[in-house]
């Protein structure tokens, strides 16, 4: 496909006079296609044409010269890429990025453009004499009406669409850093810690009418800490009517007696004495089959001592069916159950 004339307007003439703008700092990463953009655009506020220039395979001027002088008036170009599809021919990988760009003037006036990006990169493997990097193959952008955001393509090209936001898991997200960013660590988890689990959970309320949909509930858990021989994890849930809320679990507080006040002794009693709420969870997991969390907390690392609970969804909501403890340091791991409507008679 050729160049079509308003990809290199977009790029290198009708982009609005300069104004004094922070530089920013430098970038050059060809990754991905979308770091590939992001970098040619950082060359662009940069006013490093040279290496503008280069990310391209075919020129997009007829020398660097003349390049440059088509942002002589330009003040800052914003950019926002889409996710790339791909598809593979003859040995070489071809991407086709969404991007849309808000070209700013001195006077703070602005135009958006928006199109797709068609990139390349030749199997590295198979490469022998001479490298030759990912790069921008051609473009189209024409002029668009309103924010970055709206004006940004879904998808480009005839590869594969790019996924669709999960829009839940999104939110879901964004409230966990925000509720648990000074309580929640994961950077010693691994990377697979930072994404959350998610379960979608069908049921039905009590009142529902024999043959009625299932309703849907969904289920987020996210991993929180990790010491020395506890995890915590922390759980968001949306219910039927799409409410998203963090969990909170209902546990009993407990009085543990032992003989001669010895917590090495011999248990004496281990008695209710009322009940609080956690937003956290230890050891914790989720089981679709029985739409059951459960938890272990050890007391300490052998896990002869512990305490662990069992929260089912039943009815719209995870209610607290099971809850066992087993408070000797004795060696054996040997739970009691204080509270218990999951085992029948």
């Amino acid at each position: 496909m050729a160049r079509p004339r308003l990809f290199a307007l977009a790029l290198a003439g009708a982009l609005l006079p300069a104004a004094a703008h922070a530089e920013p700092a430098y970038q050059d990463d060809r990754s991905t296609p979308e770091a590939l953009v992001a970098s040619l655009y950082n060359a662009i506020n940069r006013h490093e044409f040279a290496r503008a220039y280069s990310y391209f395979s075919k020129p997009p001027a007829k020398d660097i010269d003349a390049y440059a002088k088509g942002f002589a008036d330009t003040a800052e170009v914003k950019v926002l890429t889409g996710t790339a599809g791909s598809e593979g021919a003859a040995g070489s990988t071809y991407y086709n990025l969404p991007v849309a760009i808000e070209a700013v003037d001195a006077k703070g006036g602005s135009k958006v453009y928006a199109g797709c990006y068609t990139l390349r990169l030749a199997d590295p493997q198979i490469q022998a004499d001479k490298y030759d990097p990912l790069h921008i193959e051609k473009g189209s952008l024409k002029p668009a009406k309103g924010s970055l955001e709206d004006a940004l393509p879904t998808e480009c090209g005839d590869g594969p669409p790019p996924p669709a936001k999960d829009a839940l898991l999104e939110k879901a997200k964004s409230l966990f850093t925000a509720d648990y960013a000074g309580t929640c660590d994961t950077s010693a988890m691994g990377p697979e810690a930072a994404e959350p689990q998610s379960w979608d959970i069908p049921f039905s309320l009590a009142s529902d009418k024999e043959g009625d949909p299932k309703r849907k509930a969904r289920l987020f858990q996210f991993a929180c800490a990790s010491a020395a021989y506890n995890q915590s994890e922390v759980y968001y849930f949306v219910n039927g009517e799409g409410e998203l809320r963090n969990l909170q679990f209902a546990a009993p507080e407990l009085a543990v007696r032992y003989e001669k006040d010895d917590s090495n002794g011999k248990v004496d009693s281990v008695q209710i004495v009322g009940y609080t709420a956690e937003n956290q969870l230890m050891n914790s997991s989720y089981d679709p089959e029985t739409q059951t969390i459960s938890s272990t907390n050890k007391w300490r690392g052998a896990g002869d001592a512990a305490s662990s609970g069992a929260w089912m969804f039943r009815n719209g909501a995870f209610t607290l069916v099971k809850y066992d403890v087993d408070a000797s340091y004795d060696g054996e791991v040997d739970p009691q159950p204080v509270i218990d409507f999951q085992t029948g008679p």
